[in-house]
């Protein structure tokens, strides 16, 4: 097995799916190329090679070759000059003022007010103008035919050069000025689509204040180093990932998590770039930079995720190959049996090869761009198309579906003392442990606003508890290990049924009470379950490695069936076995313990993915937030997407059926079939953009 290497392309002009399936062709053709994603929203190409048969310099040609343009040109590339931008310029506006004026001429024409006017124009004029306005366009053209290959703009040459021929020179002239119009609203719409990712992108800060020597200086964000002390001040976005070591403010994260709440960063809070650091400073010890951070994986992902192309967009990329012999052969048979020039050219201009191939796409670049803005990483419309026929949902307990952490449920006097009293010599003697069970009975007190004193001694008991003296007495806090007694009690029965962890507290050798703990459900988690089944999914079940008393306290009120005490290896075979049986399981994790499970499931959804390496791997959709209202959020993504994509090719299956048939039998005159011929792409356009604009939580709707 030879040893592959890696690089990517970014390349100039990738405005329509026809420019980079042809990219990609020419790619496919060079000896070592074992593999070729051509992103157009990304306009790059990533390419992975046998260096012992092939090199980059030789694949640069070969795109090159294609008629396309790299980023990285020499100094004396035109196109990359300032005269080669004012040239540019220049030319769309000579062609949008003309092509204006043409218009209102032919109009008027059709109208019979001009006709005595254009025929007194020279045909070496109307050559002159054809030949100015339609350059760019012969050009690729002619290329694509040197190569072998037949493309839109080869069908409308054609059929342009088929209104000469019989002397139709308005004809020809309007056909060319449409041919502009098509190649800008194909640019246009690309680009269109794109405006999320490129928007995502440009939140990333280009620059980073560091202290060198003592100094503070400013320099790019990319040459900062690990474990440097950055500086950011109020309103600047945060430049790296990495752990606040000095300063406190509150830090907007939206750009990450797609949460409009800020957070509050203090001394040991990690941070994550692109955030916004506001009222206050930070000093951060950079953990990691540029691509590697948090915030650069997410944009690297959500341009790659155009790779990774669904079913929908394999089948129209297939069709679209084969639609230009089909109107050639549409256009032969016209000729043939009506020997109408006129009528064979506008077969030839009004067909629209490039909307196939753009209908999928723009789509799901629009969406996946959006969804990244609102904190959900979607790694390819291919997951999309999976998660709309999801029907087995599956679900981690600790850190998913519940918070990941324990919390104070029930105080249980046993005694004289209030459940006050008991709560205060708890965490008077917790004060100073380090035990997360600790940590949950000092912030319950707090959130009381129970005094808690201090031990005037501590002795923690690993595995049991902790024994202190508060105010003379002897305080024990500990499990049925340590106060064995405490477990025989009728409510600790209760209590350990409903699978809860307890603890005990002993005041001078007497059970006086009891706390009881336990990892509480997230409490959106209900809304977001009723939202779910309103979808259409109700094979809904909890795995988890807990006992299966706490898994069923948790699944019995959401309605759920639950399977507990499983290891890793169970919950990937229980995923196998529902996958065996034909369904489509769709597994939400946190994306570390439940890392293999989420790889092998059809859709992976990783909760809280933010600053987790494991997480955003592992699935093939993350959460950067823990927000369970994304659950069914992104299956309405998915949903909503679908629907557009349909809408897409079904609007442009019914256009091209309708024009090519009005066409052919001469109903559709060649002007206003080259007029006709961007409609398509419009509708894509506009149809698309509505995936722009994201769900807000909660307004999800039913299937």
């Amino acid at each position: 097995m030879p040893s592959l290497k890696s690089m990517d392309l970014r390349i100039k002009g990738l405005d329509c799916a026809e420019c980079a399936r042809h990219v990609r062709q020419a790619v496919e053709a060079v000896p070592g190329v074992a593999s070729v994603d051509v992103l157009m929203a990304a306009q790059k190409a990533l390419i992975r090679f046998d260096p012992a048969q092939t090199d980059p310099a030789r694949i640069r040609r070969a795109v090159e070759q294609a008629g396309y343009a790299l980023e990285q040109q020499s100094a004396d590339d035109a196109s990359d000059t300032p005269l080669g931008d004012f040239s540019r310029r220049v030319l769309i506006l000579f062609g949008g003022v003309f092509g204006t004026v043409l218009f209102v001429v032919v109009v008027g024409e059709w109208f019979g007010l001009l006709e005595a006017v254009t025929r007194q124009v020279p045909w070496p004029l109307w050559l002159l103008v054809i030949g100015l306005g339609g350059y760019p366009i012969f050009r690729n053209v002619v290329k694509a035919a040197w190569q072998g290959r037949i493309i839109a703009h080869t069908l409308m040459t054609f059929g342009m050069t088929a209104a000469i021929v019989v002397g139709e020179w308005p004809a020809a002239t309007i056909v060319v000025f449409f041919m502009r119009i098509g190649e800008y609203v194909e640019s246009f719409a690309a680009e269109r689509a794109r405006h999320a990712v490129k928007a995502l992108a440009a939140l990333s800060p280009q620059t980073a204040r560091v202290e060198r020597n003592g100094v503070e200086i400013e320099v790019p964000a990319e040459e900062v180093s690990i474990g440097e002390a950055v500086i950011v001040r109020p309103g600047e976005k945060i430049p790296v990932d990495g752990e606040v070591i000095g300063g406190q403010a509150t830090v907007d994260q939206s750009a990450i998590t797609g949460e409009s709440m800020p957070v509050e960063a203090a001394p040991g809070t990690q941070v994550f770039a692109s955030s916004i650091a506001r009222l206050g400073s930070l000093r951060i010890q950079t953990l990691k930079i540029g691509a590697d951070t948090t915030f650069g994986r997410v944009v690297t992902l959500v341009e790659e995720a155009e790779s990774r192309r669904g079913e929908v967009q394999r089948l129209a990329d297939r069709f679209s190959s084969y639609f230009l012999p089909i109107v050639l052969t549409i256009a032969a048979l016209t000729f043939f049996f009506t020997r109408n020039a006129l009528a064979t050219a506008a077969v030839l201009v009004v067909a629209c090869s490039c909307s196939f191939a753009l209908a999928t796409p723009i789509a799901m670049i629009a969406s996946i761009g959006a969804a990244a803005r609102q904190g959900i990483l979607i790694k390819g419309g291919k997951y999309l198309e999976i998660l709309k026929r999801a029907d087995v949902l599956l679900i981690d307990k600790t850190g998913t579906l519940t918070l990941g952490r324990p919390q104070i449920t029930d105080i249980v006097p046993l005694d004289d003392l209030s459940a006050e009293e008991i709560l205060s010599l708890a965490a008077a003697a917790e004060r100073d442990s380090e035990h997360p069970l600790a940590e949950a009975v000092r912030l319950t007190a707090a959130a009381r606003g129970v005094p808690v004193e201090k031990p005037q001694e501590f002795e923690a008991v690993p595995g049991q508890g902790v024994r202190a003296r508060i105010a003379g007495r002897e305080v024990v806090v500990g499990n049925s290990s340590m106060i064995p007694e405490g477990a025989r009690l009728p409510e600790a029965v209760d209590l350990l049924e409903q699978g809860k962890t307890l603890l005990f507290v002993s005041l001078e050798g007497k059970i006086v009470g009891m706390l009881a703990a336990a990892d509480t459900i997230r409490e959106e988690v209900p809304a977001a379950f009723a939202q779910i089944r309103a979808l259409g999914l109700h094979q809904v079940e909890l795995i988890t490695g807990d006992n299966p008393q706490a898994a069923a306290s948790l699944a019995k009120p959401l309605g759920i069936a639950y399977r507990a005490s499983l290891l890793p290896q169970d919950k990937i075979a229980i995923v196998r076995a529902y996958q065996q049986q034909g369904h489509i399981v769709v597994m939400v994790g946190d994306g570390v313990n439940d890392a293999p499970a989420l790889a092998q499931a059809d859709v992976g959804i990783a909760m809280g993915a933010a600053g987790s390496d494991i997480a955003i791997e592992a699935a093939h959709m993350a959460l950067m937030r823990e927000d369970w209202r994304l659950v069914p959020e992104l299956f309405a993504i998915s949903r909503r997407t679908l629907g557009v994509v349909h809408l897409n090719l079904g609007f442009t299956a019914v256009y091209n059926l309708a024009g090519l048939s009005l066409a052919a039998t001469g109903l559709l005159p060649l002007p206003l079939a080259a007029a006709l011929q961007a409609i398509p792409d419009i509708g894509i356009l506009l149809n698309s953009s509505r995936l722009l604009k994201p769900y807000g939580n909660g307004n999800v709707p039913a299937a």
